[in-house]
C-alpha cells in the first residue's frame, strides 16, 4: 500500500489524537470507517507506531500482519506504544509535547528460505528488508529503519537474535529457524 502525503499526515495526526484523548479523558478514540477521508486507509493494513522523545525511543508496538483496517491498527498501536510497551513507563500528560510519532506501514511478510548463513547474508537487503526470526518459541522482528543503527548484516542479525532471547550467533544455525522479510513505508512528524 503506497500512501500519499495527505494520508500520511492524517495517520500521524490520528495517532497523536488517540494518545492525547486517552491521556485527557481516559477513553479510546472512536472512529467510524465512514468518517475516514481517505478510503485506502480503511483497508486492512499492518503497522508499527514508534514514539521518540529527544531522539530516544519511548515506545514501539505494532502488527506484523494485516488483520484490521489500517486506521484502527494505527490507533491501537499508538495507544499500546504510549501505555503498554513493557520497556518503558507509561506516557504521562507532560510527556506528550516532547514526543514525536513515527509510523511504519508494512507489506505482508514473506518466508525467506535459506540454505545456510551465507545464503541468508546474500538474500538480506539492508535498509529495505525488515526481518522476523522464529526459532521454537523465540521470535523477534526488526523494522527496516533499524538498519540506520545496525548497518552491518551480521550486527543486525546478532541483535535480532538477542532481542528474541537467543544467542547472538543463532542466526548462523539456520536449521529449524524461520526467517520472514517485509518492507515498510516509514514516515514521521
Amino acid at each position: 500500500m503506497t500512501l500519499g502525503k495527505k494520508e500520511k499526515e492524517y495517520l500521524l495526526k490520528l495517532a497523536r489524537q488517540a494518545v492525547e484523548l486517552y491521556l485527557k479523558e481516559g477513553r479510546a478514540l472512536e472512529l467510524r470507517p465512514a468518517d475516514v477521508p481517505h478510503k485506502k486507509l480503511v483497508a486492512n493494513g499492518a503497522c508499527f507506531v514508534s514514539l521518540h522523545c529527544n531522539g530516544q525511543l519511548r515506545g514501539c508496538i505494532g502488527s506484523l500482519e494485516a488483520h484490521r483496517p489500517l486506521v484502527f491498527d494505527v490507533i491501537a498501536n499508538a495507544l499500546c506504544a504510549a501505555f503498554e510497551d513493557p520497556r518503558f513507563i507509561p506516557l504521562c500528560d507532560g510527556d506528550l509535547c516532547n514526543v514525536k510519532f513515527s509510523i511504519s506501514v508494512l507489506t505482508a511478510p514473506k518466508p525467506l528460505p535459506v540454505k545456510d548463513a551465507g545464503d541468508l547474508l546474500r538474500k538480506l537487503t539492508p535498509h529495505r528488508h525488515g526481518l522476523t526470526i522464529r526459532k521454537g518459541y523465540a521470535c523477534a522482528t526488526f523494522l527496516p529503519v533499524v538498519w540506520e543503527q545496525l548497518g552491518e548484516k551480521e550486527e543486525f542479525l546478532a541483535h535480532l537474535c538477542m532481542k528474541a532471547g537467543l544467542e547472538p550467533d543463532s542466526w548462523k544455525k539456520t536449521d529449524g529457524t524461520q526467517f520472514y522479510t517485509y518492507e515498510a513505508e516509514e514516515f514521521s512528524e
